[in-house]
């Protein structure tokens, strides 16, 4: 627990090392927590492409022509971005078309609001090797006309801008390190074959309607806008991801989860909690999947310190990309549940799956078929696949020989066909195809299985759950764990177990980068 309210808001922490966002600057309160003053701007009536100004661009490319200084098609092509007109491919942006108004930013917080207040400045800004052009040409060959089929587009948004510098400490200003990580997140999105759109690409100034427009008349496929943070309390650190948490439509919380995950990753970096409760203008009003990240505070000397440094800023961006790249690209994680179903906690995992569209694999007990018959009937309505774990689970009886074990599977499997209909071609040995009970039969088990036509799986993480007294925080831990990382996993847990169902909300958020299926004959199985 904290000693005040002080340290808690200092370190974004609640509960068990739990990581709440009240230390930052988008959620304010009546004493001025996390609070940041808003500036309004006047509008300059300039239209962008890529965030450059092109007042007199197109009279310039048309004199150009007459002259025979440029080609025509180059002229009708500076033409049509100063007409709005937009033109998208790896590494370009989009022409906004819309006047400036106010600051990216929402009225109730910081991250894409105006400067911060009471951060102070130690005068002059420090150079983050960021580049500014007031010149627009764009180059027939750099912009097609469209993405190339199978190649997202990702709109990288680098909040602030221009008169609007954020927040500032040190000398550094929080555009700078915001325009300096989305050039690196740019150049590595693009050197994996991702198409890009910069958003405000150079030091300049758009309204949070024009980034969201931008986003979303460009058709983009996702839209992340990099930000840092700030706060009164100097040692409030770490990164933080914000999400659109009111609309489910977009899968901005998945997108959310893995920029926040793998930046903490790469970075090594004090993970904060993420957050769904927002009414920033340019996650609210984009159509995409959204997200804004504060890759740390300008306000804390250390992170301070770090952002200034290239290197860092390098790891911050790889692990923005990495989260991009998960999203689309997603490892495979197969959840498999053991000895169910059970009246109650198989219900509530069945609640969890469904409000989630996740479908899971349960390897079933046939005498717990027969207590509670309209569970396993629901398991299979609801279109997850269902195996046969045994019928009375004494290992003992099981596995005393192969006869033993044949009968016990074909009264569970008789079961499982009388009451839901279903032939089920997988098992799973109780307690895995190797364990101190089968030694002497295992192998005669597995191949009279095979021959009658049984695929078997074992699984490559776990949940731990058959321990007792585990509590739902070290379940969690232990799955995530337990992955290593791979590409793929069959994930073991008990859908008996009470705090199996009480973790699993908060399991599946801590494995965005895994696609949940369910297994199937064609599946390669995991066996030990």
């Amino acid at each position: 627990m904290y000693d005040s309210m002080e340290q808690c808001l200092v370190l974004g922490k609640k509960g068990k090392e739990r990581q709440y966002g009240y230390g930052g600057r988008k959620r304010g309160n009546a004493t001025g927590h996390g609070q940041q003053e808003i500036r309004v701007r006047k509008n300059t009536g300039k239209r962008i492409v890529r965030g450059r100004r092109i007042g007199r661009t197109a009279w310039v490319a048309c004199m150009a022509a007459a002259i025979g200084g440029i080609s025509f098609a180059l002229a009708v092509q500076v033409l049509a971005a100063s007409e709005g007109l937009r033109f998208r491919g790896p590494g370009t942006g989009i022409g906004n078309g819309a006047e400036t108004g106010s600051p990216d930013g929402s009225g109730t917080a910081g991250g894409g609001t105006g400067m911060e207040s009471g951060t102070g400045d130690a005068g002059g800004s420090q150079s983050v090797g960021t580049v500014s052009s007031n010149v627009a040409v764009p180059d027939a060959a750099e912009q097609p006309d469209a993405a190339e089929p199978g190649h997202p587009l990702i709109a990288i948004d680098a909040g602030h801008g221009g008169e609007d510098e954020g927040c500032k400490a040190g000398g550094i200003l929080e555009k700078d390190i915001n325009l300096a990580v989305a050039e690196l997140v740019r150049d590595k999105l693009e050197g994996m074959g991702y198409h890009v759109m910069m958003v405000r690409d150079g030091d300049s100034y758009l309204s949070k309607e024009d980034r969201a427009k931008a986003a979303n008349e460009g058709g983009a496929d996702l839209y992340v806008s990099i930000h840092q943070n700030s706060s009164e309390y100097k040692d409030a650190e770490g990164i933080e991801v914000w999400y659109d948490g009111t609309d489910e439509t977009r899968d901005s919380k998945r997108l959310a989860l893995l920029v926040g995950q793998q930046t903490v990753k790469a970075a090594q970096a004090q993970e904060r909690e993420t957050q769904g409760e927002t009414d920033l203008h340019v996650l609210c009003n984009t159509r995409m999947p959204a997200c804004l990240i504060e890759t740390g505070f300008l306000t804390n000397e250390g992170e301070h310190g770090r952002l200034a440094d290239g290197e860092y800023r390098e790891r911050l961006a790889e692990g923005i990309v990495r989260g991009i790249d998960y999203y689309f690209h997603p490892k495979t994680m197969y959840l498999t549940f053991d000895d169910g179903p059970t009246e109650e906690n198989t219900a509530r995992v069945l609640d969890i799956l469904k409000e989630r569209n996740i479908k899971a694999t349960f390897f079933l007990v046939g005498e717990n078929v027969r207590n509670h018959p309209e569970v396993a009937r629901r398991i299979v309505e609801e279109g997850h696949t269902i195996g046969i774990h045994c019928d009375n689970h004494d290992y003992g009886v099981v596995y005393e020989s192969v006869d033993s074990y044949l009968r016990d599977f074909e009264a569970a499997y008789e079961t499982v066909k009388e009451v839901t209909g279903v032939e089920v071609k997988l098992f799973r040995f109780p307690g895995g195809s190797v364990n101190a009970y089968n030694a002497e039969v295992r192998e005669d088990i597995i191949r009279e299985m095979t021959e009658r036509g049984f695929i078997y799986f074992d699984w490559n993480a776990s949940l731990e759950d058959a321990v007792k007294k585990s509590t739902p925080e070290q379940l969690v831990a232990n799955g995530v764990e337990t992955t290593l990382g791979r590409k793929t996993v069959v994930m073991l847990a008990h859908d008996v177990v009470y705090n199996t169902g009480i973790c699993l909300e908060e399991l599946l958020d801590r494995l965005p980068e895994y696609r949940m299926e369910v297994l199937t004959e064609d599946v390669e199985p995991v066996q030990f």
